[in-house]
Order: structure tokens, then C-alpha cells, then sequence
């Protein structure tokens, strides 16, 4: 109902429209012609102006045609013309408003062929028409004391007449087609604007989650490392014996010193991921590393370290990667491997830095069970029963793997079937473009 209601309301003006030329044009016949003798022809007449008014706005091409229709049954009729058919204007200015190209070019060829007509075949009609109103006689006289070509003159006049409303309408088309592509342009325009700042936004909120990321990588790897080492330590401090009890106080002191300096490294590294935007490795260079390896040793583990080629200075985005990859291979060589075979540590300058790791695993059923190559990937691995450690996707193995691809490096973790047992190798790839 309120669709009805609403669709009423719109056509309102129009049937406003209509009515009134209606009305006025049915006084007009009944004035010049009695009902009673037959004035039905000049009903239809002001029946159909009625109508076409009444869809000037909503259907131009249809009310045009109507005109057209109307006006041609008119003359071939002899109907005289009635004055309410200056109501054309609104149905020509109806056209050049809101019709379509096509409507808007018929309607416009339609003036100049519609005076024309009136001028050649209806002038007499319109002169009667006028006549109960302006007193023509003298002026249509004056007219032929210049010949007869004062049929052209009123036949401009008529263009003019009607042409009039057509470039009103046509104006008018034009001021809003213009106010229309204006406000598109702005709202295009605050698209734009919206579509940038949601960019912003995103990349803003992708920053955000990356430095998340970078902290909670560098936190784990901080944390995993020292907490590690500090077991390794509490764990030998349990089966340390002497029968000299000065010598035993001072190895269980040594023990001590050894979980006190990892503890408060590991909350001077933290700290420093929790206060800066941009982590360093500590202890400068190659020193950091070389200090990973000291304090991997000093636990208790047997290290073998090796050096190949000669080291080169790295920026300290590349030298941040190293340390952290470094430092969870060796914790994870502390949590996982066996306390009775060394860890194996590489480090190989060969146009990039190699950094190896490896270590023995415990045998375990599955591991006495599996058959494995040795070339084998990590995932196959996991399924032949390598190490938990090994087949985590968190923040240990993903971790390395996501800093070394960020800077252009890869990391390959292996498990291995040797003659002395299982053992587990994680190998990292990290360029070296030339530090300061």
C-alpha cells in the first residue's frame, strides 16, 4: 500500500498538471461551440493536450507522439484550434528535460515542422481563436501592404514561440546533468579518500602485527635459550660430586654463576625486544655468536665448534638473523638431543653464511622403527618419527624459517640415520651483502 501510495504522490503533479489544461480546455470548446451541436471533436482535442501534458515529465516520447497524432487528426478533421494547445510548451519542454536523445532530437525538428504547419494550413484556425481576444483584422492587414510574405515572419515568430520552453528544458537538462557528474565527481573523490585511508589502515594494522610477530619470535627465542641453558645446568648440578667439599662448593658456585648470567642476559635481551622497535644482536657481531656457543658449552654440553672461511662483518638487520637462527638451533639441540654425543656447530663464509647445527636424537620405538634417508625433508621426517621439536609449527622452526625468508635466506631441517644413531641437522642459509 505505501508503494501505491508513494507512486501516487509522484504522479501528483503531473495529474495536477493535466487536470487544470483539462478543465480550462473544456470551458474553452463549451464557449465555442454549444454541446448540443456535436462539440465533440474539440473534447478530443483538448482530451488529447490533456493527456500529453500529464506525461510530459513521465513519458516525453509518448506525449510528443501524442501531439503529433492530435494535431494531425485536427487539420484533417477541419477541428478548429483552441487556445488551451498553448499547453504544447509544457509537453516540448518536457521533451528537452528529461527525454531521451532520441526524444530530445524528434521533439526539437518537431518546432520548426509544427509552425510551419499551423502557419500554412491552421492559420485561419489560430486567427479565430485569437480574435475573441485581440482585434487582428488591422494587423493582418498592415501585414499583406508588405506582399505575402509575412507568412515566413509568422512562422519564426511561431519557432520562437515554441522553441522557447524546448531550450528552457534544454538548459535545464544540461545545469543538472552538470550538478549530477559534480557530485558523482565528489563522491568519487571521498571513494578515493575512504579507499586510501582503509589502505592506511590495513597497513597499519599489518605493521602492527608483524612487529607482534617480530616480538613474540624474538621473546620465545630469547626466553627458549636461556630457560634451556638454565635447566641444562640445574639438571648436571644434581649428580655433581666431590669428595672435597671445597672443590664441590666451588664447581655448585660455578653452576650457580652459570644460571645467574644466562637468567639476567636473558632479562637484558627482553627488556631490550620490549623497548625498541628494531632488535640487535647482542654482544656485537661475531662476538654474539661465538657467545652463544661459549654459553651452550659452559652448561655442560660438549660443543665442537668450526669456522670455515674467513668471517665478514653483516648490517645488523643480517646479524639480528643470525644470532636468533643460532641461538634456536642450540636450543633446541639442548631440549631435544642426547646429553652423551657433542653438538656440532659449523659456521661456513662461502659467499653467504652457512650456519649448521647438529646433534644426536634419542632412540626412541619409533625413531628404532623408521626408515629414513638422508636427504630426507622435514615433514617426511616427522611422519618417520622424528623429533617433536621437529614437527612444531610455532615459534621455533616457523620462527627461523619466517626471519631467514624476510632477508632473502632458507633453512633445511634433517633428520639423519648415521652409524652412531639418529641425528638431527638444521642447516640456515643467510646472505651477506656487505656490513659496515
Amino acid at each position: 500500500m505505501s508503494a501505491d501510495v508513494a507512486r501516487l504522490r509522484a504522479w501528483s503533479p503531473d495529474l495536477a498538471l493535466g487536470g487544470a489544461v483539462l478543465l480550462l480546455g473544456l470551458v474553452e470548446a463549451s464557449r465555442a461551440k454549444p454541446w448540443w451541436e456535436d462539440w465533440w471533436d474539440l473534447a478530443l482535442v483538448v482530451l488529447g493536450t490533456a493527456t500529453a501534458v500529464g506525461l510530459s515529465r513521465r513519458a516525453p516520447g509518448v506525449a510528443v507522439g501524442l501531439v503529433w497524432v492530435v494535431c494531425l487528426l485536427q487539420l484533417a478533421s477541419d477541428t478548429r484550434v483552441l487556445l488551451v494547445q498553448a499547453a504544447i510548451a509544457v509537453v516540448l519542454f518536457g521533451a528537452a528535460r528529461w527525454g531521451s536523445p532520441v526524444v530530445v532530437a524528434v521533439s526539437g525538428l518537431s518546432i520548426p515542422l509544427g509552425a510551419a504547419t499551423v502557419v500554412l494550413f491552421g492559420a485561419s484556425e489560430v486567427y479565430d481563436a485569437l480574435a475573441r481576444f485581440i482585434d487582428y483584422n488591422s494587423i493582418i492587414n498592415s501585414a499583406y501592404r508588405f506582399g505575402t510574405t509575412w507568412q515566413l515572419a509568422a512562422a519564426v515568430l511561431a519557432v520562437l514561440l515554441l522553441g522557447s520552453p524546448w531550450l528552457a528544458g534544454l538548459a535545464l537538462r544540461f545545469v543538472s546533468r552538470a550538478e549530477q557528474s559534480r557530485v558523482s565527481q565528489v563522491a568519487a573523490e571521498e571513494d578515493a579518500a575512504r579507499a586510501v585511508q582503509e589502505s592506511e589502515q590495513a597497513r597499519e594494522i599489518a605493521r602492527l602485527r608483524e612487529e607482534q610477530a617480530r616480538m613474540a619470535r624474538d621473546v620465545h627465542d630469547v626466553v627458549g635459550h636461556s630457560l634451556a641453558v638454565i635447566l641444562a645446568q640445574a639438571e648436571s648440578a644434581q649428580y655433581v660430586t666431590d669428595p672435597d667439599a671445597e672443590v664441590l662448593a666451588e664447581k655448585l658456585r660455578g653452576t650457580m654463576a652459570t644460571i645467574a648470567t644466562s637468567a639476567r642476559t636473558s632479562l637484558q635481551d627482553v627488556r631490550q625486544v620490549l623497548t625498541t622497535t628494531q632488535s640487535t644482536a647482542p654482544a656485537g657481531r661475531q662476538g654474539g655468536l661465538d657467545s652463544l656457543v661459549d654459553g651452550v658449552r659452559s652448561s655442560g654440553h660438549e660443543v665442537v665448534s668450526t669456522v670455515v672461511g674467513r668471517p665478514q662483518p653483516l648490517p645488523p638487520e643480517l646479524e639480528t638473523v643470525a644470532y636468533r637462527v643460532l641461538q634456536e638451533m642450540l636450543t633446541n639441540a639442548i631440549k631435544h638431543g642426547r646429553r652423551d654425543t657433542p653438538v656440532t656447530v659449523e659456521r661456513h663464509w662461502e659467499g653467504e653464511l652457512r650456519l649448521e647445527v647438529r646433534n644426536g636424537v634419542a632412540t626412541t620405538p619409533a625413531t628404532d622403527s623408521a626408515t629414513t634417508d638422508e636427504t630426507q625433508p622435514l615433514s617426511a621426517a616427522v611422519e618417520d618419527g622424528a623429533p617433536p621439536h621437529a614437527a612444531s609449527p610455532g615459534q621455533g622452526i616457523d620462527g627461523m624459517r619466517r626471519r631467514l625468508e624476510a632477508v632473502g635466506g632458507r633453512l633445511d631441517v634433517r633428520r639423519r640415520d648415521e652409524a652412531g644413531g639418529p641425528t638431527f641437522t638444521a642447516t640456515a642459509w643467510v646472505p651477506v651483502r656487505g656490513g659496515a
